[in-house]
């Protein structure tokens, strides 16, 4: 079953320095989730430790009600994770990087199906590296969900994408998110984040100063739109002041605390 994914008082430092500073949340088995901020604001590192490639420092994270470190190999199977850039052998095709990936699970779904989905049938015998920006970021999408997750960590997925394909990728995680898998992402698209999440966590120097769905970040203060909110929140050279900007706006608000420490269920 389905557990999706649970953060509690995460914490993470380098140097000295908090990347992420007692942060939580919770994604429920098939929500779309955004996980947004500025760079630097601590995603990375949240994803990082999600994922079982980093050690907190504190705090605990589960995919699927399992320890992404003690789990990593059952997580794998079930886990799909998109990767803004990899290396890959000089020279190998979309279609022997497809099947090389395939190999790697128990289950998985038919590449061919996918480039096709993914309006990549057509380039499947070209070198990897031949491909255009946007060809590459549909190809590391289809790479994510070739082993049927249950969970599929997107980070900027649809950078580099002209509209029309942008909006076809909408429609696909759409189609996916309907039939029960849970989508976490990352972008710093707004009119994505509003057209694909049911909520988001804005961080802002490693803490979640806004958790809730986009109405509600734009019902928190004196905001046109959810880029204004966005802004509002997660802008680094601006003091936070959660009391003023609620002050200003709807009963929904629901800012966050910056004073460190998990919060309540998303």
């Amino acid at each position: 079953m389905n557990d999706g994914v649970h953060v509690r008082d995460l914490v993470k430092s380098y140097g000295g320095e908090p990347a992420v500073d007692g942060i939580g949340f919770d994604v429920a088995a098939g929500e779309t989730f955004g996980l947004l901020g500025a760079n630097g604001a601590g995603k990375t590192t949240t994803l990082e430790c999600l994922l079982g490639v980093n050690r907190p420092d504190a705090g605990s994270a589960t995919i699927l009600g399992m320890d992404p470190r003690s789990r990593r190999k059952e997580l794998f199977q079930r886990v799909g994770v998109q990767f803004q850039e990899a290396r890959y052998q000089d020279k190998i095709t979309v279609d022997e990087l497809c099947r090389a990936t395939r190999a790697l699970y128990r289950e998985a779904d038919d590449p061919a199906d996918l480039l096709a989905r993914f309006g990549l049938t057509e380039v499947r015998e070209q070198a990897v590296e031949s491909l255009s920006g946007g060809q590459r970021q549909r190809l590391f999408v289809v790479l994510a969900l070739i082993p049927r997750p249950e969970v599929v960590f997107l980070d900027e997925l649809t950078t580099g994408l002209d509209v029309k394909a942008r909006r076809d990728v909408w429609s696909l995680l759409d189609e996916m998110r309907q039939q029960g898998m849970t989508i976490v992402l990352t972008s710093h698209f707004m009119d994505e984040v509003e057209a694909l999440c049911d909520r988001v966590a804005i961080l802002r120097r490693g803490r979640i100063v806004f958790s809730g769905t986009v109405a509600e970040a734009v019902a928190s203060g004196p905001f046109a739109s959810f880029e204004d909110a966005y802004l509002a929140y997660a802008e680094p050279d601006e003091p936070y002041e959660p009391d003023a900007i609620a002050a200003s706006g709807a009963a929904t608000a629901t800012p966050h605390s910056t004073e460190g420490g998990a919060h309540e269920s998303l």
